[in-house]
């Protein structure tokens, strides 16, 4: 098996596999700049053991695509505002004006989304506020952080 840089050439081949996984997701487009990342793994074939003992079997071999690691630019958001400042009222005001500002900066920075993680002690009471801000609760999916100080995937 081999892993090498993504070329135009794989497009079908990463559309079938995708299908195939059958994830409620749609195909991502992978002209989008954000896409710091695209490695594709081949292997002979695709029939190959990934053991030790592994021989090819008779006649030529074909390279195939076995699967791809894509990786998409993100933004975390974190919220730093004074609680010992102002009213509520006058914190809200501050919050929406930060809103507002991270969100037009995060646009012309050319991001598609934006995620937050609430700490579970604030998440009921201020996951409202984000909800009438326009954010969206996502527990359709379990998020999963890798340090990559650590080896990564």
């Amino acid at each position: 098996m081999q892993v090498r840089e993504y070329s135009n050439g794989d497009l079908n081949e990463l559309m079938r596999i995708h299908a195939a996984q059958n994830y409620p997701y749609a195909f991502p487009d992978l002209r989008n700049p954000l896409f710091v990342a695209k490695i594709v793994l081949t292997g002979a074939d695709g029939n190959e053991s990934m053991g030790p003992s592994a021989e090819p079997g008779p006649g030529p071999t074909k390279e195939r695509i076995l699967g791809a690691a894509l990786l998409r630019l993100t933004a975390e958001a974190y919220l730093l505002l004074d609680p010992e400042v102002g009213t509520p009222k006058q914190r809200w005001r501050s919050l929406l004006l930060l809103h507002e500002a991270a969100r037009r900066h995060a646009w012309r920075s050319g991001l598609e989304d934006v995620h937050a993680w609430l700490p579970p002690r604030i998440a009921k009471q201020f996951g409202r506020r984000m909800v009438q801000l326009g954010w969206q609760r996502d527990d359709g999916w379990t998020p999963y952080c890798k340090k990559l100080g650590d080896s990564f995937l």
